[in-house]
């Protein structure tokens, strides 16, 4: 199954001087299988927290070996269902959390996410969340 990756796995993956070795080995495993999604918002979110040009380029060509995943208008009225759904049971999101829900509904894909926010959205809405495997000999 193909995982869509979330922006808080890439920062700690990418941004911190010591990466969370658990999150580091899951992330590079999937890409070694060639399972993760890349979703244009979620770029858009690791690549605003750098301010300093060299460090932003330096990530920007760490992605750009991965391509966007498109994303369809379809995907814009799903998230804005999905919204609309978890609001009226007292669930409140980002619009970028219910895009990449509704985006990984569509693919047929996991979320792998640290945001427990998560967590709530799928008690109401039909997405299935990444578990971490523990095993070793993977590393950033």
């Amino acid at each position: 199954m193909k995982v869509v990756v979330d922006t808080a796995v890439w920062s700690l993956a990418l941004r911190r001087t010591e990466p969370d070795k658990n999150v580091c080995q899951e992330l590079t495993q999937l890409i070694e299988e060639q399972r993760v999604l890349l979703l244009g918002p979620v770029r858009q979110e690791i690549l605003s927290g750098y301010s300093e040009k060299s460090k932003f380029e330096l990530l920007r060509s760490h992605l750009s070996c991965f391509a966007n995943e498109p994303i369809l208008d379809e995907d814009y009225i799903k998230a804005a269902e999905y919204h609309n759904l978890c609001r009226r049971r007292g669930i409140q999101g980002s619009h970028t959390d219910f895009l990449i829900c509704s985006c990984a509904f569509r693919l047929q894909a996991a979320i792998y996410t640290l945001d427990q926010d998560f967590q709530q959205y799928s008690k109401v809405l039909p997405v299935f969340l990444h578990q971490e495997r523990r095993s070793m000999g993977h590393s950033c």
